[in-house]
This record gives C-alpha cells, structure tokens and sequence, in this order.
C-alpha cells in the first residue's frame, strides 16, 4: 500500500510538471530534501506559486500549511495543494478544497484553470458544495424583473433574510440553489474563485497579520542574528531546503546554514534552482572553511568572512562578485 501511494504521488507530480510547462511556466527540480513544505515552485511572469503534491489532501499538518504560507507570503507567491482524495472519496473535477486556509484542488482543476481559461467556482465546505454568489448581479437582475425578495424566497422555498445574504455577498449558496436562481433569473451569477494571486495583488487571506510576515521576529540562529543585525528581515524556515529567507529594500536572498558538506552542495544546488523561479539571490553561510566560493549560483560565505562585514552593501557586492567569477569561469 505505502509502494503504491508513492508511485500515484510521483504520477501526480509528473502530471503537475506537465500542466505547468504546457501553460508556460518556468518550474524548478523538485525539492526532495525532507522536511519540505512545497514540492515545486514555478513562475510565469507575475505570478509565483509553491506546489505541495499529497495523494491524500488530509494528509497537510498545520506546521506544513503556515510554512508554505509563510514563504508564499513573504515572496508575493502563492502557495496550492494538488491532489487526488480527501478521505476515503477522489477530488471533483472544477472544485477547491481548503485545507488551513490553502487551496487544495486535483490536476484537471489545476489544468483548467491555467490552460484553458476556465477558473472553479464551486468551492467544498462541512455539508457539502457551494458557489459564491456575485450580490450585485442577483440584485440587478432581480430588480429588473421587479421581483421582490420576498417573492424571490417564495419561488427558491428559502427566506427573504436568505435572499438578502446572498445580495449582500454574505453567504454561499448550494449549488442546486445557485442553478435555480440563474435559471429564475436568466443571467450568470457564479463567483470564480481566483486562488493565485500576482505581485499586484493583495495577499490571499490568511490567519496571520501581513505586518509580522514582511517583519518577522529576531531569528535566534547566530548566523542569521548577523543579517538581521546588518538591517535583513529574516524569515526562518523549518520545512525549506534553506535555512531563511533574507531581505531588505533591495537585495532578498535565499539563506543556508551549514557546516561545508556533500549535503550542504546537495541543498546549495537546488537552491540555485529554485533562486531561478523566485528571482532571488542564493547565499550559503559556512561554518568553517569553504573548499570553493560558490556552488552554481549559490555564493557560498564563511562565517568568519560575514562578521567582518561592516553592512548589506559590502554584503552584496561580495556576493556579486563571487557570482560574476562563476559566471566568467
């Protein structure tokens, strides 16, 4: 059973890879260093997503949802769950799922939506399948007809107060309902659920303040206490193949910890892979000696050498100069 769950994951996410190239965006090697709180991050133009594939959409811990969270926040990304069941039934065609407050969804949703234009408006919640109704549509339509609410109500066998929610945009409807009401009325009233967001946008909600996202607290790691201390927000990371994410007004960086090892050229790798898709710098600090100066686009810094750092200019021209040596080389 374990054997089989793994071959349908890796299916899943040979399917995702392939939706994501075919609508044209740049996706990154997979994360496969465990722990880790999305599998693929992926980027076309203006929008950045990180993709978790689970066979079972149940199985996303809490940790692993605020993380992917996190980091899509912090970046202007936007974090999705691509699966294939939810308890013991499979994911529905044109439906998103929550879990944590991420949108969850199965490969035909993901394909839908980013290739053929067509986005999900039915959304899954306790008791059953809703659609979010557009108020101001039912209102003017209902209004144009000179149907009262009341008699609206009437002819769905719900209550005037019912009829008012959804005008106010205040309540989902069934989806039985949302086909009577369209059908009284003859217009569309579906809401689509944009579940991907672009730079411009607003975050997609979440339960955590944006102000302590873009602002994170002090991290307590000693290397990563030297960035903060040169001026870096510094987001820690428990499920990343990196140790933070650094950033200030004008330099964001991908930020490893580690003593110089075949694991530690493992994760520089992948982070210069995944530096690629998120338009970031990728900065490894080293405890101890490094054996090279950099590991593809990963510039690789001794602790030592950071300290004597005297800010994030001297920083950045370091790490400037140790990528433009690589790219020479």
């Amino acid at each position: 059973m374990y054997i089989s769950l793994i071959m349908t994951k890796e299916i899943l996410i040979h399917q995702v890879v392939d939706v994501l190239n075919h609508a044209g965006f740049l996706v990154s090697d997979r994360c496969n260093i465990r722990p880790r709180c999305f599998d693929l991050a992926a980027r076309q133009d203006d929008i950045l997503l990180f993709c978790k594939v689970l066979y079972n959409i149940d199985g996303l811990n809490e940790e692993t949802a605020r993380e992917i969270k996190l980091l899509s926040s912090y970046l202007n990304g936007s974090p999705l769950i691509i699966g294939a069941k939810t308890r013991n039934q499979m994911l529905e065609d044109s439906v998103v799922y929550m879990r944590y407050d991420v949108p969850a969804m199965n490969v035909e949703t993901l394909y839908d939506y980013l290739i053929e234009g067509i986005p999900p408006v039915v959304s899954a919640a306790p008791g059953g399948l809703y659609v979010s109704i557009d108020g101001d549509v039912l209102k003017q339509a209902r209004n144009e007809i000179s149907m009262s609410l009341g008699a609206l109500a009437s002819r769905l066998g719900v209550s005037r107060r019912t009829i008012s929610k959804y005008e106010d945009g205040g309540m989902a409807a069934s989806i039985e309902v949302v086909l009577q009401l369209e059908e009284i009325l003859d217009v569309a009233l579906a809401r689509s659920i944009d579940f991907i967001k672009s730079f411009d946008d607003n975050p997609s909600s979440t339960d955590m303040d944006d102000e302590n996202i873009q602002h994170p607290a002090p991290p307590k790691d000693s290397v990563l206490e030297i960035l903060h201390s040169m001026g870096y927000n510094v987001l820690s990371t428990s499920q990343a193949p990196f140790k933070a994410v650094s950033k200030n007004d004008s330099n964001v960086m991908l930020t490893g910890v580690s003593e110089y090892s075949s694991a530690m050229i493992k994760r520089a790798h992948l982070m210069s892979n995944i530096s690629t898709i998120t338009e970031t710098r990728s900065v490894f600090i080293i405890n101890g000696q490094i054996k090279s100066e950099s590991v593809e686009s990963t510039v690789l810094i001794e602790k030592d050498e950071l300290n004597k750092i005297s800010g994030p200019e001297e920083l950045v021209t370091l790490i400037e100069n140790r990528t433009n040596y690589h790219t020479c080389e």
